[in-house]
């Protein structure tokens, strides 16, 4: 009886995983459906506690219960606590413990299973019930689980270094590629090994070691432009890792779960690599991003910038009919959004249309403008996709780019020379006038200089955009 209540429990769990992952796809309805993926979640553990059929003595439910309440308030106050500005790199550390535990569950069960294995008695009856075929499954989601998740674990604590700043630059050793290519052939290899041959728990914990040096290695020559693409790969791996815990226990909901963050993260990462057309080997492999990159073309050629002062700016913007904001990660650095937001309604107030022009890549997430936005309530119908905005910047009266660089570079259209030449980008060179709000005029993550700050049209408002922009809106008010 009380099987079929956790099977029930485990079923329920599984649709509000994808409902809820199904209402996450709309702004409207991303906190409910958060919120109903968590009610899932809850049942299973809850269902996981009290409907198994095994005797548990009240110390374990102690320990148990005790780590759930450290765990709840760790995570709550840190997700309260965490700046905007600081999410990628919360995004990136939860991933990362997701991968540790992935991996803690293999070696937990590769040391039951090693032990079960030294009995006689069981390696007998394994052999009189013909299930060798079933003990190598078993090995094969031990090891795949154990390398996939160290691997992500790994990863996740360089991605989060990368974004903290405390790894400004990417590290390339010498024909890193092929030591990578290598390193990543002898950990399958070795896996391989063990799932043929049993191993031991020495050798076990060498894979693990290994594949904790994979991941490293597989991340810290990836510049700083792609981390949005890292994320949501090493985000997938742990989903997979996950998933192989789920057929380790064979559990549906861990299964189900491990599933849907494995494909969503893989999906997204391959529309991430569209937007910048590129593929995904070239984002692994080809360590795009760093300060490196090369300037092809020099000032002379470049031209000249002028800046415009805020007086100016605000009666031109004033006497718009259409204005398109571009935010970037500036934007988050300087928790601008709330007077961004005031800005938009002054001018609507006026009778300008605002629109916001959302770059797939922007920020150092996915999706890092549109949380940031909806945090200071801007409507999620004014969020424009890059495809739909491009073909109105031609009867744009003013872009005002904040904080965004890489996103709105035209050499991304006119330089083949340049690292990000082939990448779509926000075509705001077509507008009217363009006004770029800045600190200085210092490259963008991926390392090289902005030829639209030299166009004609454009006009560079330096200073820190929430200080920037509370100018802005004070002037325009005067008018």
């Amino acid at each position: 009886m009380t099987q079929n209540l956790l099977e029930i429990c485990y079923l329920i769990g599984s649709i509000t995983f994808i409902v809820g992952l199904k209402m996450m796809g709309n702004a409207k309805t991303a906190r409910n459906g958060n919120l109903v993926a968590a009610a899932g979640m809850t049942l299973a553990i809850v269902g996981t506690l009290f409907l198994h059929d095994k005797k548990v003595s009240g110390i374990i439910y102690g320990l148990i219960f005790a780590a759930i309440a450290i765990g709840t308030v760790i995570g709550w106050l840190t997700a309260k606590k965490v700046q905007m500005t600081k999410m990628p790199e919360l995004v990136s550390i939860f991933n990362g413990m997701g991968g540790a535990c992935a991996a803690l569950i293999s070696l937990i069960e590769y040391n039951h299973l090693y032990t079960e294995l030294q009995d006689p008695v069981y390696v007998a009856a394994l052999a009189l019930s013909g299930s060798a075929g079933s003990l190598i499954g078993t090995l094969a989601a031990i090891m795949a689980g154990l390398i996939i998740g160290t691997v992500s674990f790994s990863g996740s604590i360089i991605a989060f270094m990368k974004l903290n700043g405390s790894m400004a630059k990417p590290i390339r050793l010498p024909s890193y590629n092929i030591i990578n290519t290598l390193v990543m052939i002898a950990v399958l290899a070795f896996g391989t090994y063990l799932v043929f041959t049993g191993g031991n728990i020495t050798l076990v914990y060498l894979l693990f070691v290994a594949a904790a040096i994979y991941g490293i290695l597989f991340t810290i020559p990836i510049g700083g432009a792609d981390m949005p693409v890292v994320i949501s790969l090493l985000n997938s791996f742990t989903g997979l890792a996950a998933a192989f815990g789920g057929f380790l226990y064979d559990n549906k909901i861990m299964l189900t779960g491990g599933i849907l963050v494995g494909s969503a993260g893989t999906l997204l990462t391959l529309v991430m690599c569209k937007a910048m057309n590129r593929p995904l080997s070239n984002v692994i492999f080809g360590a795009f991003g760093g300060s490196s990159a090369s300037d092809s073309t020099d000032t002379a050629t470049k031209g000249s910038i002028k800046d415009i002062n805020v007086t100016d700016l605000a009666i031109l913007m004033n006497y718009s009919k259409k204005v398109v904001i571009v935010p970037g990660y500036g934007l988050a650095v300087a928790q601008a959004q709330h007077i961004i937001h005031e800005l938009e309604l002054l001018l609507e107030d006026r009778g300008v249309e605002v629109k916001y022009a959302i770059h797939p890549v922007a920020g150092r997430m996915p999706g890092h403008m549109n949380v940031l936005l909806a945090e200071s309530n801007v409507a999620y119908e004014k969020l424009v996709e890059m495809d739909d905005i491009n073909p109105e910047f031609e009867q744009t009266d003013v872009v005002l780019v904040v904080g965004a660089n890489d996103v709105v570079n035209p050499a991304a259209k006119t330089d083949p020379s340049s690292p990000i030449y082939g990448m779509p980008i926000l075509e705001v060179d077509k507008a009217k006038n363009i006004i770029v709000n800045k600190r200085s005029m210092n490259a963008g993550y991926a390392g090289i200089d902005n030829l639209l700050f030299y166009d004609s049209k454009c006009s560079m408002f330096f200073g820190d955009a929430k200080k920037a922009l509370t100018e802005l809106v004070a002037e325009i008010k005067t008018l």
